[in-house]
């Protein structure tokens, strides 16, 4: 898992998606994106190369299983909550060698500021548990607002936390992200994920607030000030 290995990014037509694919490009990794209809994520994807500066890695566009089955090891996970299971549960064969990262929130139903987590505790860790433990997830990216990851002209204002029970892929993983030029911080076990989600809903309560002077605030690891 190492150079600029194509990586897919399944719900790759949505806000977040297409935000990572044109960073990661960007960044020089090529990007396939996913998406249920593979004609509508051709055509996103040609839209978002027509966009891109001159040297960047390309961006491909196909249904799910086929983005799934191209990456060389990477999967991203960025549809809404309500398709998780059932995308993963489709591609489960498809992700066998590879690794998971799920960048999935578990928003409450019309109320994107509280989140309603699964039986297992949290997306990362109700994928963790579809999967089984031969296929490593990893929580990630979470925190990120999407309009954040479009303004390419902008560096990404945020630090990422990164949670997943096995070490070698999480650090893996923290090697993509920090592609986009973002510090990444191991945050523990799957579990962590519990508390890593939950803070999305807290930065949309913060970002859409009118006694907040901001938005698209994200989450940034403060270290001591000597």
């Amino acid at each position: 898992m190492s150079g600029n290995n194509k990586i897919a990014i399944l719900g790759g037509t949505g806000p977040q998606g297409k935000g990572l694919a044109l960073r990661f490009a960007m960044a020089g990794v090529p990007v396939v994106i996913g998406s249920r209809d593979g004609g509508r994520a051709a055509d996103s994807a040609d839209e978002m190369n027509a966009t891109l500066p001159e040297g960047c890695a390309t961006i491909e566009g196909m249904d799910n299983l086929a983005a799934t089955q191209a990456a060389d090891d990477m999967v991203i996970l960025s549809v809404p909550y309500s398709a998780h299971n059932a995308t993963l549960e489709e591609l489960k064969d498809a992700l066998i060698g590879k690794v998971l990262i799920d960048i999935v929130v578990p928003l409450a139903p019309k109320n994107p500021k509280a989140v309603a987590m699964p039986p297992e505790g949290s997306a990362t860790e109700a994928a963790q548990a579809l999967l089984g433990d031969n296929i490593p997830v990893v929580g990630a990216l979470h925190n990120v607002s999407a309009v954040t990851l479009n303004n390419t002209e902008q560096p990404i204002n945020c630090d990422v936390l990164v949670c997943g029970n096995q070490l070698e892929a999480k650090k893996a993983v923290m090697s993509l992200v920090e592609k986009l030029g973002v510090n990444t911080y191991n945050a523990g076990l799957a579990e962590s994920a519990r508390c890593i989600e939950a803070l999305t809903p807290i930065l949309i309560r913060l970002n859409i607030s009118k006694e907040v002077p901001f938005s698209h605030a994200g989450v940034t690891i403060a270290p001591p000030i000597h």
